[in-house]
């Protein structure tokens, strides 16, 4: 990074602090004739390297639009339409600015006078989507919010050994925090509390949600069918860790008039200042959202009702109805324009400004995250806070969310229910037979172990701790050793083909033991990986490497990470991850937990034709080279001409080579696919990797 960017990379650092707070490696503060005098402290000493940052007249508060309309220290929440309004005038003020001195310059003038969340989310969303920032990298948001991801019992402790710390110690304060906090073994849902509290999955979840805003002009390719498809594989994993732990697999919550079975007790908080977020009661009963104090509405249980009857409606009637009153078709078999399931998305989810009618089909997903985030307190008689379901960065922690969106798969699946199976020509491949297929992992071969890894992040980059010493978060998390896919593929077509090499995986037996049928593993499959390769004639090895997944993220940029920056060496292994652009499953959440005594899984693996698959791409500055089965390409079309999913997505033929299907083993019958059986063994041990 050039000086500039390592200036706007530091206003990201300690949001609760003033601008002119020191931040960083290099000490840099931010001087405006506008901001507070700076706090002193005895433990915190050394030169500071200001950036002048001129007088503004252009400037006012007016400039600002509807970000002032959110509190300082409050909770910035994406699913309120308000909150995205001020999001959007903060970032049409952000993508203004002319230059990255210039944008500097405003967001540093920005950063005291608007809520501490929706500047950091404005700024993010800025560096993401300006073209001359595509060199930039976003810092990951454990370290810009710790307080997200660790309870400020943890936090305060670091604070205690801070401040009895010697003023010249100058080895870090480590905080270990282990995935068991937010519930007790009493409850069978804390078995699967390591997934859902994992700092990579939430993580994700709130980078996916600033590459795919809504209501801010964004419309990108497919984005409707990547908010079906993205949440839907959450769903086929969280049900396979539950598999892996004895749970049976997440059953939907569509009776909004029925309580909640299940609590949730974050331990965290919503800024530094203690306060906690919102809790939930067992058997809770979410109600009429009659609060006052976040911007919103008031709007009814039965609203949201209406609106779910509509949609359902829509579905099975195969079209929806525009703001002019015209149908808009619901067909994914299409040539041109947009597929059933990308209207149907923008719908659901929902952006106001691509769904064909946003007055008539509400905002059903985003208004039932709030109304479950303040069913606790739902018309502000107790001034309790929202819960952790009112924000992106922590919302897949609570049990609830998995129910939540169980009900909104299923709206999707019924959708996807009444579209013809594939064809024999869209399934199968003539001329290429898959022979063999396996995985390796070390010196075993059809054995993924799993077991758990440490990762640190620094805290103090996110929270003041007023001292010179690093204060760091060791995180424990599930995690997998490495291994390879082996494909042995004959290409019979007498010359060399590209093709598409495409693979899943899914649990082998249900919740009773037993082989399941198509139907019922339908939904279970979790892509694992998606690459085009070259076939020559005759007989083809492929390898491939399981960091190379085409859904995941393979490491979280810490600001340290960023500060350091790239070598001179364009080819070297640090560069090529630079390369990656943040967005995407986390690689080390890629393989299920499994079971000690080994849990069984199928591997299915599909060639099918590039010259079918291919989407023609127009010259991009920037194309992300993780992700994109979850998060396309930043610049371009999503990289796949096929529904998401294919072709699990739709339900399947009848009959498959004059035989009925009944199971996805019947469909491997076809030479262009095989399934094959490996075993996943949880070693509850930390990976030597």
């Amino acid at each position: 990074m050039n000086q500039t960017e390592r200036n706007l990379l530091m206003l990201l650092e300690k949001p609760y602090e003033d601008v002119s707070r020191p931040r960083g490696r290099d000490r840099v503060g931010y001087d405006l004739t506008t901001a507070k005098p700076l706090r002193v402290t005895t433990r915190v000493s050394g030169p500071v390297n200001w950036v002048t940052v001129p007088e503004r007249p252009d400037l006012t508060v007016q400039s600002l639009g509807r970000a002032t309309t959110i509190r300082k220290g409050g909770v910035f929440s994406f699913f309120v339409q308000q909150h995205r309004r001020a999001a959007r005038d903060l970032c049409q003020l952000f993508m203004k600015s002319k230059d990255a001195e210039d944008l500097m310059q405003i967001a540093a003038w920005c950063k005291d006078r608007v809520n501490e969340g929706l500047f950091n989310y404005a700024f993010c969303f800025t560096i993401v989507h300006r073209k001359d920032l595509r060199s930039m990298r976003l810092p990951t948001v454990v370290e810009m919010f710790p307080n997200k991801f660790v309870p400020m019992e943890a936090l305060t402790k670091a604070q205690v050994e801070v401040n009895r710390a010697p003023l010249d110690q100058k080895e870090p304060v480590i905080i270990d925090h282990g995935p068991d906090f937010a519930t007790t073994t009493i409850k069978a849902e804390h078995r699967v509390s390591y997934w859902r509290e994992d700092y990579g999955l939430n993580s994700h979840h709130w980078h996916w949600h600033l590459v795919f805003p809504i209501d801010m002009g964004v419309n990108r390719d497919r984005k409707g069918e990547l908010f079906f498809f993205m949440h839907s594989q959450m769903l086929a994993r969280y049900d396979m860790e539950r598999l892996s732990v004895g749970l049976n697999r997440v059953v939907k919550y569509d009776n909004w008039r029925a309580p909640i079975d299940d609590g949730y007790f974050s331990k965290l908080t919503v800024n530094n200042s203690g306060r906690a977020w919102g809790t939930r009661q067992d058997d809770t009963v979410m109600q009429d959202f009659r609060r006052n104090d976040f911007g919103l509405d008031f709007f009814t249980v039965a609203e949201m009702e209406q609106w779910r009857s509509r949609l359902l409606d829509a579905i099975h009637q195969g079209f929806m109805v525009n703001r002019e009153g015209n149908r808009v078709p619901l067909s994914d078999d299409v040539t041109s324009g947009k597929r059933g399931i990308d209207i149907l998305g923008d719908a659901f989810e929902a952006d106001a400004d691509l769904s064909v009618n946003s007055q008539f089909y509400g905002d059903l997903h985003n208004l039932l995250h709030v109304a479950i985030s303040f069913s606790h307190d739902p018309d502000f008689a107790h001034k309790e806070e929202v819960g952790v379901m009112g924000e992106s960065a922590t919302a897949m922690r609570d049990p609830v969310f998995y129910r939540l969106h169980r009900f909104v798969d299923d709206v999707f699946q019924q959708y996807k229910l009444t579209l013809p199976p594939y064809s024999m020509d869209d399934l199968s491949l003539p001329g290429v037979v898959v022979e063999r297929a396996g995985i390796r992992q070390g010196d075993q071969t059809d054995i993924l172990v799993t077991g758990w890894s440490n990762r640190e992040f620094e805290a103090s980059r996110g929270i003041d701790f007023a001292a010179e010493m690093s204060v760091l978060l060791r995180l424990q998390h599930i995690d997998h050793l490495p291994f390879n896919y082996h494909i042995m593929v004959n290409n019979q077509t007498g010359a060399d083909k590209q093709v598409t090499v495409r693979i899943f995986l899914a649990p082998r037996k249900n919740e009773r033991g037993d082989d399941m049928s198509f139907m019922d593993q339908r939904l279970l499959w979790a892509e694992m990986d998606k690459f085009t390769v070259s076939l020559k004639s005759g007989s083809n090895h492929i390898e491939r490497m399981s960091k190379d997944s085409s859904i995941t993220n393979p490491n979280e940029f810490t600001f340290r990470d960023l500060e350091q920056g790239r070598s001179s060496d364009p080819g070297t292994p640090e560069n090529a991850e630079f390369d990656f652009c943040g967005c995407g499953w986390p690689q080390h959440l890629l393989v299920p937990r499994g079971k000690p005594e080994g849990m069984a899984y199928q591997l299915f693996v599909m060639i099918t034709d590039f010259e079918k698959d291919k989407v023609e791409q127009t010259a991009s500055d920037r194309r992300c080279a993780n992700g994109v089965s979850f998060c396309g390409i930043l610049d371009g079309k999503y990289p796949d001409k096929r529904p998401m999913g294919f072709p699990f997505d739709r339900r399947p033929p009848p009959r498959v080579m004059d035989s009925e299907l009944t199971k996805v083993a019947d469909l491997a019958r076809l030479d262009n696919i095989l399934l094959h059986n490996i075993t996943v063994r949880f070693t509850d041990e930390i990976l030597q990797k």
